[in-house]
Formats: structure tokens, sequence, C-alpha cells
């Protein structure tokens, strides 16, 4: 499915809507050594995870009657000048632009001076240290291509949004090379491995506050680059060689590696940030109690059998095998007992029910923790297909019968269409999360 000609301008409405998979990094990004163009101290590797559970989903549409750009994010309207948002929307013109230049004989009507509506929306909690950024903006950025008729490789363009953003561009396993010019050409995502290439590797995201964290990664990476030691020492001395051991254990399906390296880097980047001035603490005392749950378990087991890892926030993310996902949900289970919402508690994939082996349990000895965990997720490797990444259409899409909400004074017929759409999309999420 190619990306297809030029939108004209010309058409009263011109709309694309595509989705996003969320990436969880196994070797961590943190730190840039150049902020405009986002480019990182060091090489990551990451997981895309399956969209059936973890998604962000974007609707782009220009149109000759819109007077001024306009952005939503799950339903509310955000300031459309952010820096980041901008260098994602110049750079698809500037590529649109240059290949409606480069167009044999007479170019397709062109769509450069329209004005674009954005609505995106996550199916899971934003800016809670669950990747909402990568997602979107890799969302928006081919969104955005797609609208614009852009053919090009985006990994720069969503790479100016979130960095990690490039990751969620390809499916299975992925590595961001940081790069050494200083344009940032060679800054890329690759596939290292599709997920076909290790279909029991399971995902559990053990969401401990869906609240938005009290320092950004932003924030957190300027200040950790210019105090912390050992951010430096990490991405000279350190990252390389796991770049390589990281990638060695994917393709030999070695989980034990991959789970011992995965904690560790994980470990590690969380101590750069206490080791920024002032510190930065993202993990909460039921972060540590799921760190301490995961060894406990391993321990019991007389093997690595799971894994954690944490990003900028207090949510886990677990790594194990398929043969392994029930006993360890049982020992959560045990551990953090579910609320009210028993029945909801795990989201996702079917996990199938297993008692807790009292051995295990006396193993564990950690008194439970009622509703310190709200709810898990169960997912896996995101699927890799050509354009599996983004289901696309054109045309408005079709809005359902529920009613829409906005009725804001001097806005355009042409505009009411967008705004029930997120409505419909943030209804959906909300209910499904």
């Amino acid at each position: 499915m190619p990306l297809g000609g030029t939108m004209a301008c010309e058409k009263p409405l011109a709309v694309v809507t595509c989705t996003a998979p969320v990436n969880i990094a196994v070797i961590k990004y943190w730190g840039k050594r150049d902020e405009e163009l986002i480019l990182p101290i060091n090489s990551s590797l990451s997981v895309t995870l399956h969209q059936d559970q973890l998604k962000t989903t974007t609707t782009a549409a220009i149109s000759k009657d819109f007077t001024e750009d306009r952005v939503w994010l799950n339903g509310r309207e955000e300031d459309v000048g952010q820096p980041r948002l901008q260098a994602c929307l110049q750079e698809i013109r500037r590529l649109a632009r240059k290949r409606r230049n480069a167009w044999d004989g007479d170019p397709p009507p062109s769509s450069l001076s329209c004005k674009v509506h954005v609505a995106s929306v996550n199916n899971f909690p934003t800016a809670a240290g669950l990747a909402s950024s990568a997602a979107g903006y890799a969302c928006l950025a081919y969104t955005l291509a797609r609208v614009y008729g852009v053919e090009s490789d985006l990994s720069e363009v969503a790479r100016r949004g979130s960095g990690s953003a490039c990751r969620s561009l390809y499916g299975g396993f992925v590595e961001w090379q940081m790069g050494e010019q200083t344009d940032g050409k060679d800054s890329v995502a690759r596939q290292v491995a599709p997920e076909s290439h290790w279909p029991e590797l399971r995902v559990l995201i053990l969401v401990v506050s869906a609240e938005k964290k009290l320092t950004g990664s932003t924030v957190g990476m300027q200040a950790s680059v210019k105090t912390s030691p050992l951010l430096r020492f990490r991405a000279e001395s350190v990252v390389p060689a796991r770049m390589a051991e990281m990638t060695r254990c994917i393709q030999e399906r070695d989980f034990r590696g991959f789970a011992q390296l995965t904690m560790q880097d994980s470990n590690q980047f969380h101590a750069t940030c206490l080791d920024t001035f002032p510190p930065i603490s993202y993990l909460s005392p039921i972060s540590w109690r799921i760190i301490h749950l995961v060894h406990r378990f391993n321990t019991h087991h007389g093997d690595t059998k799971v894994a954690y890892t944490f990003d900028a926030g207090p949510n886990a993310v677990i790594f194990t095998l398929e043969d392994t996902m029930a006993d360890f949900v049982a020992a959560v289970r045990h551990t953090f007992p579910p609320g009210s919402n028993g029945d909801t508690f795990l989201k996702g994939l079917q996990v199938r029910p297993a008692p807790l082996p009292a051995e295990l349990k006396a193993a564990l000895a950690m008194e439970p923790t009622p509703g310190g965990i709200k709810y898990i997720i169960a997912t896996q490797v995101r699927p890799s297909t050509l354009w599996g990444f983004f289901s696309c259409q054109r045309g408005p899409p079709r809005l359902g019968p529920a009613p829409c909400p906005y009725r804001v004074s001097g806005r355009k017929p042409e505009c009411l269409w967008l705004l029930c759409f997120i409505h419909l999309l943030s209804k959906e999420a909300a209910g499904h999360w």
C-alpha cells in the first residue's frame, strides 16, 4: 500500500486516520547531544508492543477552509506552537514541497497552503512513563506524511517530536542508532528482529499510577546531561557493549541473558536519575515492591523467569515467556490484591487462572498491598508487516449515533466533525481502559 499522491487542497476536506504502537526500551535512551535535532548521547534498543492493547490513534485533516493549524490530545486542545510539534509539521511540509518541486510533468494540486487539524488519543495513560510520546509522535509523523503525500523515511521527522518515536515506526525489536553526523542523518531506527522471531515472549504492564509524572522526560534529561557524571560514563563506557550483548540475546532468544540485562539497564538508568542534581526519582514505593517481587520469584525458581524495566515513571513493564505468565500474574494478585475492579484487573491477552503454590507464597514473604497496582495489561510483541504499524483510511470517519458534547460558538461546521471524532475516540479509550 504505497503512500499515494499529494492530497489536493481543492477538496472540501481531506482526512487520514492512522494508529501507532508503543515501544519499551530495554537499553535506555536518556540524554541528548543536540536538543534541537533530538540526537541522543547513546544508542538504544526497544521492543514494540501490540496495538491491540496499547496504541495512539491520530486523525489529520487539511482543508482550504481552515484558517489555522490546530491540535487536540485526548479531547483537549493543545498549543499548536509547541516547538516539537512545529518541528514535525515544518519538516513534513518541507518534504512535501521538495517532492512537489521534483515532480515530473504537471504536479498535482498543492496541499501546502492548507492548514491542518489534528486529533490524537491514547488508549493508555499519557505522560505516566508508558512511552506515550513515542507512540504519539510516530503516529503524528506518519499521519501528516499521509495527508500531505510525503514518501520518505520518517525516522528523522518522528525523532524531532520525541526521540524514541523513531523506534515505534518499526515492529519487533528495534535499535535507534545514535549516529555521529552533526546533522543527524545517520541517527535512525532499524529493525534488529521481527516479532515472529520470538513468539513466546510476553509482556505485562503493571499500572501503578496513571498520573502525570512530576519531572518530565525532557527536563529530566537536560538536568542529567548537565550534572550526572554517571550518565556520561554510562553513555561512553557501558551502553556500547550492552547494545551488542542485547542484540545477541535477542537473536539467540536467550531469555536469561535478555532478562538480566534488561533489569540491569533499568537499574542503571534510574541510578543516573538519582545521580542528577537535584536528584530525580521516578520510582514509587510500589515500584520497589515490584522489583523485590520479581527477584524473589526468580530466586524461588532458581532461574531468571521474569524481568522488570521502568521508564521515566512508576509503572513496571514485565518481560516473561508464555509458560511463566500465569504463575507470575498469580504472584502479583497475591502481593497486590485488586480492589473493586477484580473482574477488570487483568486486561488484554487472556491469561489462564493459576493457583499460587504455598511454597512460592512463603518464598515471596511479602505482606499484601491491596490496590497497589491499579490493573495489569497483558500483551506481546507487535507484528511487523509492511504497513502493519499503521492502519489508514481516507475521507471523514463514520460517526456513530453518540451525541457530540462540543458546541463551541464561532466554530465552522468543518471543525465540528473533528471534535465529535475526538469525543468518540476518547470515549472508546476510556471505556477500554
